[in-house]
């Protein structure tokens, strides 16, 4: 998602960062037609969901445990969500470090934005232990560069603790929530992100989570590496 860090995963890996581009000035520009929802982009966000309820979506099984989406709330989670985005593996990607008042104002733009990205906190076996941002990447500023689909959804991460970091956790995580997307919302035919391309470990962690390497893009704040999971392909596995 362009307009803020998308967790791209550090040495050791551990984030997919979305730092890309600012907000809104991208969408309307001349660029070649995208295949969207038109209407949805008119359509505020009480009367429609853009990505179909993630509180909703409830727990998906995992090799290391149950694994669960829970919607961030500012006030329980800042701590939390504050102390990992001041750990320096963390802060070098999402640029979040600082203050308690930097990431509450992150988290809340994305609270206050049109409903088409939800923060979520990743809780494994009960535990809090990874940051989540699901977005609609055909209604983000990132459709500007690449051949966006309806509905195409995209996912930002980053893993919290050292522990949780460098043992495969991120891949298997990866796996679990890119299916739950594709379950949860059935019009979505393509999960995406678009970590750094000089991480090596992040686009390593997206191809192990069966994530395929679609191209090289310049976005305003880095050179990506767009990845991709398509539903056909996973339905042929």
């Amino acid at each position: 998602m362009l307009r803020r860090p998308p967790p791209s995963f550090a040495s050791p890996p551990s984030f997919a960062s979305p730092r890309t581009c600012p907000p809104d000035p991208l969408r309307g520009s001349a660029v070649p037609p995208v295949e969207t929802d038109a209407d949805s982009r008119r359509i505020p966000p009480a009367v429609t969901d853009l990505l179909d309820r993630v509180d909703d979506w409830g727990p998906t099984a995992t090799p290391a445990g149950a694994f669960h989406l829970v919607p961030v709330q500012v006030e329980r989670d800042l701590p939390l969500v504050g102390r990992w985005m001041n750990d320096p593996a963390v802060a070098a990607f999402w640029e979040l470090a600082g203050p308690a008042s930097r990431t509450a104002r992150h988290l809340r733009r994305q609270l206050a934005d049109d409903g088409h990205t939800v923060p979520c906190l990743g809780v494994l076996a009960g535990r809090p232990m990874s940051y989540w941002e699901i977005y609609r990447a055909d209604l983000d500023p990132l459709a500007r560069y690449y051949p966006a689909r309806a509905h195409d959804t995209g996912i930002h991460l980053l893993i919290g603790g050292v522990a949780d970091r460098g043992r495969g956790l991120g891949s298997r995580l990866l796996t679990a929530v890119a299916d739950l997307v594709l379950d949860r919302r059935p019009a979505c035919v393509r999960v995406v992100a678009e970590p750094d391309l000089r991480n090596i470990p992040s686009v390593a962690t997206f191809l192990n989570a069966g994530f395929r390497f679609f191209a090289e893009v310049d976005l305003p704040t880095k050179r990506a590496a767009l990845m991709v999971r398509d539903r056909a392909l996973r339905d042929l596995s």
